[in-house]
């Protein structure tokens, strides 16, 4: 039961804090916590104007969903909520203020209220816990909840920018101390960090409270809890569980735990390892059970509670409760549940006599811990390689050096910054975010390494993890060590003290015990510093000078190294390795030789650590004789000539450098790495091998018939690793790919057949047999291919071809090739995603050593994938067509402004169009991508891709071989582009859009057109308002009487093929993709340029728009122009429609295949809409009932709508 009121009253005079009181009840009984405040929020239905209230109700930006603000809008619903929770058995009621950081409201425009939000939900909450407490006797308790914020310090927003960040460890501190302060303010008893996704993010949370404390306010009993999002056991950034634990208990919470994400289940394993590496009391609210395919939480409140039971019975928990899907019934069965159990029992002490770091993975150094290797090469004075990296801004490759070191056996990484050309914070902060991007180098503690204290905090900002800090000493007094070391102990980190104070660096052995000893009762006393935190560095100094008074620093060293660790307890000692060699620089086989002398004996005398360049120390027993006897000697100064000795062993032994070899690393890489570095090259290339080969083949073949008479044989030897078929699929005209891909092949020994575009099936396969091919391969654009390539695979299956086939294509994907294709065909099919692939896979394929184990493992991952895509049909839901009718968006068409009526009614030709007017429409990143020329942040778009380390070069060659192609094209009036626009009256009717003759009345006349739209049926989120679209919601309908009204366009680049053609036939595979690829372009720069146009002056709704080219591509312009095949229509027949009603292919050349695709390839089309709210969607997954309704609709049959929407059908047809 819980005590009484009276049971809490502390004894006269005497003041009992709120830390004491908690602290006496955990350790008489389980706690519990309320459950989840979204959760019954939801169950009132509020609306817009609910969230709003009467204070927000002309506020610019909606509202709903925005639970915090209800403390204000609607307090009576909150208040409420925490009752039936406190009534329900919960001992504490979180505040509702889960989002109420500057941070999160930012979303809403409402960062401004943060602290009067924080202020009002505490004071709402304490009224609550007041009246129970008052009612039942029992005192109830107020955490004010601090969630994680919408914003990551470990993770960068950006995937082209892994060093990005949209927040700083400054603001999110001003953010949670905003946050605190209203909360504090407002009455809580607690302070509850949750929901801790990244714990940097909950560091700078600890470093707000932390100083409020210090500086305004009393100390309240502090409750973190992480979210463990899977059940590998780390948080969403990256952290075990125990390397979360460490991170965060500097912080001393009363109680550690986890909420979120998982059931009780599934959180068992974590919370029992967390009670295992925690001295603090064990917290657990987890979801009801896992969330269902609606995003829903199903597990009973019976069902949850018997979870907790179970935890209370094992004595694992201390505080429990309920997060996402929990009511208070589920509290109520929870506090039943649990209630005659002891609570868990916290140990004494964990991991004693430890120093705990963590990055991403734990490390603790005890006493039977080997020596441990800070590695030592991410230093900017110690490394050439690293400094010339950093200096240049070449950060991602600066990344190898650490990896490297972590692979060599670094378990602690060392970063130095310091350098008088660099900003020292910024690099750090740079750097240190590049790790974090990067799991096998983050998953090690960092030692964030500086003189200047400013870069040192600079890196401790970005660390999840608990780092080490070198150094401070007591160069600047006692006042200046003991501020900076209260920082760092803020921060949760572990210290090393250099043996350096006001009197200089310490050499002598009696100096450094007696400097050391002073820091270390400096830190114990004036800070309650952990002394299992503290790091000695007693100053590694260089030795074989040749000047006497250095003779003794390694022995001074390892002398004082023996006293430290018997005098300070907890302490650890640690060193700088590459000094003590400093005078026999540039002679590394006799640098590593003495480190690996001086290590073996200073470990023996309790070294722990040192910075060390890791991999590279020699086994003390492998050390060659002589030269461990000279390192000996030097060492322990037995013998005054040692320097002299040594330095004449390595001249008659040879300096003991290395040699380096130097490669371009790109070679040393797999297959599909170096194709892709070099695709332009390898392209560019096969013009002059194709020629060269041309001009030997005479002579080869009058070898071969030499050689045939003088050996006798009759058959000849294939020359070609193998004989491939390439085509792409009938119907489809799209093959730049295919080219790239026969030219790679090609200049990797194979023999190409290429059989062009629009290839039917038999023509494949005639082929196939009569060059005896090896594979065969299919490549295709457009959706309707997919069921082509489907039929040619099933041909090949009834006609007994056993060789592999390959699939390939903007279009496919792996998923549907294991689904869909392989199924049909017995023999290897494989989905091959680029050119950089397909030579390692032909070869695998063809390879008699690795065909057969390659192709079981092909088939057992398609198998998986198989197993995936069914159980994922099963779990799918969907609305019924006419539930996602009612729930579309629906637009109040009589108090919206009218539609704008085009300037002309029916089609206008563009004949001839000036191609100069749209080069600077053109939008470059997909002719880089053609190349598969991709930089990386902040290189990624045009031009700065020019600026990428590793295909800036390549890419400005080939822009510059475009431009010159362009203009080429142009003065010649080589190319011509031709298109068409039109516009018609048009009204909506439930999901179509009828058009109507110029002047008709719609609701007398029959449309001369209909589009047929398909709606979004798959089931959203239960908290979404999400509409579920259909393009003809952005058409006014015909019952609205709102006169409204639709365009289509189409436009082409003439004259593509037949250069391409020529170029070709000169063995010039370069110029005919390139040409092929600026004609894209300038198809895609005619579609934007007129749409444009048509907003400005042929349409006119935006006659004033002023938008630069860039805003273009970012969608920043009213209207949309989505096209049929693609997500907001998927259905190509759509374009039947289209060129019927504005005659396209007279009025422009431009046709359709039997499979709908346009010819020539470099063409466009679509429809207008003017409606300033539509917007580009993908309609998704639909189930039988709209294929139905739309085959009903469309007068087709059910079976011909499934062939051409095959990819969206939310069913299987088989």
């Amino acid at each position: 039961m819980s005590p009484a009121l009276h049971d809490l009253t502390p004894s006269a005079g005497m003041k009992k804090t709120l830390q004491d009181e908690i602290d006496t009840i955990l350790r008489e009984r389980i706690m519990v916590l309320d459950g989840g405040m979204g959760t019954m929020i939801q169950r009132h239905k509020l609306s817009e104007d609910d969230f709003r209230g009467q204070e927000f109700k002309d506020h610019a930006r909606p509202l709903k969903g925005n639970n915090d603000i209800l403390s204000i809008t609607q307090p009576d619903v909150i208040y409420q909520i925490h009752k039936d929770y406190l009534l329900a058995g919960a001992d504490i009621i979180e505040t509702n203020t889960f989002s109420s950081t500057a941070i999160a409201q930012a979303d809403y425009g409402l960062e401004h209220l943060a602290y009067r939000m924080n202020k009002c939900s505490a004071g709402v909450a304490r009224k609550a816990a007041e009246e129970i407490t008052l009612q039942t006797g029992i005192k109830r308790y107020v955490a004010g909840a601090l969630g994680p914020t919408n914003k990551t310090l470990s993770v960068s927003p950006s995937v082209e920018r892994p060093d990005y960040r949209n927040i700083t460890f400054d603001e999110l501190v001003e953010a949670y101390r905003e946050q605190a302060k209203g909360l504090l303010d407002g009455g809580v008893d607690i302070l509850l960090i949750e929901t801790i996704f990244d714990t940097a993010n909950a560091k700078a949370a600890l470093f707000a409270v932390h100083k409020l404390f210090e500086e305004e306010y009393a100390p309240r009993p502090l409750l973190i809890s992480g979210t463990i999002v899977d059940k590998s056991g780390r948080t969403l950034s990256g952290q075990t569980g125990e390397a979360f634990i460490i991170s965060v208990s500097h912080a001393d919470p009363l109680c550690i735990g986890l909420n979120c994400a998982l059931g009780a289940a599934e959180m068992r394993p974590f919370i029992e390892a967390i009670g295992k590496c925690t001295t603090a009391y064990v917290l657990c609210y987890p979801n009801a059970g896992l969330p269902n395919t609606f995003g829903e939480y199903d597990e009973t409140p019976h069902v949850m509670a018997m979870h907790l039971k179970d935890f209370a019975m094992d004595g694992l928990v201390n505080i429990v409760g309920g997060c996402c899907g929990t009511t208070p019934d589920h509290i109520r069965e929870i506090a039943e549940a649990v209630k005659n159990y002891k609570p868990r029992v916290p140990p004494a002490t964990v991991f004693e006599g430890h120093m705990l770091l963590s990055g991403l993975e734990p490390f603790r150094i005890g006493p039977y811990t080997n020596f441990v290797n800070i590695g030592e090469r991410c230093n900017v004075a110690g490394s050439r390689k690293f400094a010339k990296l950093i200096m240049t801004g070449n950060y991602e490759e600066a990344l190898s050096v650490a990896k490297m070191q972590v692979e060599m056996g670094a378990q602690v990484l060392d970063i130095n910054m310091d350098d008088g050309m660099l900003d020292g914070p910024s690099a750090m902060t740079r750097f240190c975010n590049f790790i974090a991007s990067e799991p096998d180098i983050a998953k090690v503690p960092l030692c964030i390494d500086s003189s200047n204290f400013a870069v040192i905090e600079a890196g401790l900002k970005c660390c999840q993890g608990k780092c080490i800090v070198n150094s401070i000493s007591l160069k600047e007094g006692e006042d200046d060590f003991l501020e900076k070391a209260r920082k760092i102990k803020k921060f949760g980190a572990a210290v090393v003290v250099m043996a350096f104070d006001e009197e200089g660096q310490a050499t002598e052995t009696d100096t450094k015990i007696r400097v050391c000893t002073r820091a270390y009762h400096l830190l114990l006393k004036k800070l309650a510093f952990n002394p299992n935190d503290i790091i000695f560095d007693p100053n590694i100094l260089t030795i074989g000078t040749g000047m006497e008074e250095h003779n003794l620093y390694a022995v001074n060293f390892i002398s004082a190294t023996k006293v430290i660790k018997e005098t300070l307890p907890g302490a650890k000692v640690s060193g700088g390795l590459s000094n003590l060699s400093f005078s026999f620089r540039g002679m590394e086989a006799i640098r590593e030789a003495m480190h690996g002398v001086f290590l073996y004996h200073a470990i023996k005398f309790g070294m722990d650590m040192g910075i060390v360049n890791a991999g590279s120390l020699p086994v003390y027993d492998d050390i060659h004789k002589e030269l461990l006897q000279l390192c000996e000697d030097l060492i322990w100064n037995r013998d005054p000539e040692a320097t002299e000795k040594l330095l004449h062993y390595a001249q008659t032994q040879g300096k003991g450098g290395k040699k380096v070899i130097q490669t371009d690393e790109w070679r040393n890489g797999p297959i599909e790495e170096r194709l892709a570095y070099a695709l332009v090259k390898v392209i560019k290339s096969a013009r002059v091998m194709k020629k060269a080969v041309g001009h030997l083949i005479p002579f080869m073949e009058k070898e071969r018939e030499e050689t045939k008479v003088l050996t006798g044989t009759i058959e000849d030897k294939d020359p070609y690793q193998g004989t491939i078929v390439l085509a792409t699929v009938k119907g489809d005209v799209h093959d730049i790919g295919k080219n790239i891909v026969g030219v790679v092949l090609g200049c990797n020994n194979f023999r190409v057949i290429d059989l062009g575009v629009m290839t039917p099936c038999d023509k494949i396969l005639k082929a196939a047999l009569d060059h005896k091919a090896d594979i065969i391969g299919l490549s295709g654009l457009i959706t309707p291919s997919l069921d082509e390539m489907i039929f040619v695979a099933k041909e090949m299956e009834r006609l007994a071809i056993k060789i592999p086939l390959l699939i390939g294509g903007a279009t496919t994907s792996r998923t549907h090739t294991a689904v869909k294709i392989a199924p049909r065909y017995s023999a290897p099919v494989i989905h091959v995603l680029d050119a950089s692939k397909s030579v390692v896979v032909c070869s695998q394929l063809l390879d008699e050593n690795l065909k057969d184990e390659y192709f079981e493992e092909i088939m057992e991952e398609y198998e998986d994938i198989r197993q995936d895509h069914y159980e994922s049909l099963k779990e799918r839901r969907y609305l019924t067509l006419r539930q996602a009718r009612e729930s579309g968006f629906h637009i109040d068409w009589l108090s919206e402004p009218p539609p704008v009526k085009p300037t002309f009614l029916g089609t206008r030709v563009f004949e001839d169009y000036d191609l100069q007017k749209l080069v600077d429409y053109i939008d470059w990143k997909p002719f880089f991508d053609v190349w598969q020329l991709r930089g990386k942040y902040p290189n990624r778009g045009f031009p700065k891709i020019f600026d990428d380390k590793a295909v800036g070069e390549e890419a400005k060659k080939v822009y510059d071989d475009a431009q010159n192609m362009l203009q080429a094209l142009i003065s010649q009036k080589q190319l011509h582009a031709r298109g068409v626009v039109g516009f018609w009256p048009a009204q909506s009717s439930q999901d179509d859009i009828h058009l109507y003759a110029e002047g008709a009345a719609p609701q007398a006349v029959e449309p001369i057109a209909t589009f047929y739209g398909l709606r979004q049926q798959a089931e959203k989120d239960s908290a979404s308002a999400d509409p579920y679209l259909c393009l003809s919601d952005f058409i006014a309908p015909l019952h609205s009487g709102v006169p409204d009204y639709l365009g289509l366009f189409a436009v082409a680049c003439f004259g593509v093929e037949e250069l391409s053609k020529a170029y070709e036939e000169e063995c010039d595979d370069y110029s005919s993709i390139m040409v092929k690829a600026l004609g894209d372009r300038l198809a895609e720069a005619f579609a934007e340029e007129l749409h444009a146009r048509v907003r400005r002056e042929l349409w006119g709704y935006c006659g004033g728009e002023q938008l630069a080219v860039a805003d273009l591509r970012r969608l920043r312009y009213e209207g949309i122009r989505p096209a049929p095949g693609y997500p907001s229509q998927p259905d190509h027949t759509e374009k039947l429609t289209m060129w019927r009603l504005a005659d396209v292919e007279r009025h422009t050349g431009i046709r359709l295949t039997e499979s709908l695709a346009m010819a020539p390839a470099s063409a466009v089309s679509g429809l207008y809409f003017s409606n300033l709210r539509s917007r580009y969607f993908a309609v998704g997954k639909i189930s039988k009932d709209q294929i139905e309704d739309y085959a009903l609709r469309k007068s087709m049959s059910v079976a011909e709508v499934e062939k051409w929407l095959g990819p969206i059908l939310g069913y299987d047809t088989e």
